[in-house]
């Protein structure tokens, strides 16, 4: 059986903080909705009537997502200790081009952010992390898109040192769920050479707080 929007967690969270925030919400339109295999609400686009504590109406319209959790995969050779990244290489709706990204999903549901992390690091890249070796960089979500979307997103880190051989090997594999219309080649590549692949502002600003948070400054310059 689908899941109501007015049900489900995504749902609630979103319109409880407006509620905290000082809205006066009088009506939520469903205008479309996507679920999930087992029903449950993975995105919606709604047309919202609130007004706010200054007595204005709100831009109405809201593409509701919910949390998300972004995590820098940061492999370092056990005999150079050069930095590279891991990301993933898939076609995104943007623009249709190829994109370069960090592992990233939604919560959904969930509220744990560090173990839904370590889990789409392994669905996108074949990398076993335990939520213990993931490092927030933060405490509370950021918005990426606050104008139009509730998306929060949780940063993470977490650094593998390898062989070159083994950091090698996880250049170039197929992943992703294709019942999500997922499609992805994980890629690796020298940290700053990645860095200027990557054109989504969520991946750009992870760089540089992984950088600022271990001091890499040697690298900073180099971006």
């Amino acid at each position: 059986m689908s899941e109501q929007l007015t049900e489900s967690h995504k749902f609630n969270l979103w319109k409880n903080k407006l509620k905290t925030n000082g809205l006066d919400v009088h009506r939520v339109d469903e205008l479309y909705s996507r679920r999930n295999g087992q029903g449950e609400i993975l995105f919606s686009l709604l047309y919202t009537d609130a007004t706010t504590p200054e007595g204005n109406k709100i831009p109405p319209i809201c593409f509701l997502k919910g949390e998300v959790v972004c995590v820098l995969i940061c492999f370092i050779d056990s005999v150079s200790k050069e930095k590279y990244l891991l990301l993933v290489r898939q076609r995104r709706i943007c623009d249709g081009s190829l994109t370069y990204e960090h592992p990233a999903g939604m919560l959904d549901s969930e509220s744990d952010a560090a173990a839904v992390a370590a889990r789409e690091v392994w669905e996108e890249t074949g990398i076993a992390v335990e939520k213990e070796q993931l490092v927030a960089l933060h405490k509370e979500p950021f918005y990426p898109s606050t104008g139009t979307s509730d998306e929060a997103i949780y940063l993470f880190y977490c650094e593998l040192e390898l062989t070159h051989a083994e950091i090698q090997a996880y250049h170039n594999t197929t992943q992703g769920l294709l019942s999500d219309h997922e499609y992805i080649q994980t890629f690796v590549v020298p940290f700053a050479e990645g860095h200027r692949l990557i054109t989504n502002v969520n991946g750009l600003l992870l760089d540089y707080m992984y950088v600022k948070a271990v001091e890499d400054w040697e690298l900073l310059r180099k971006l």
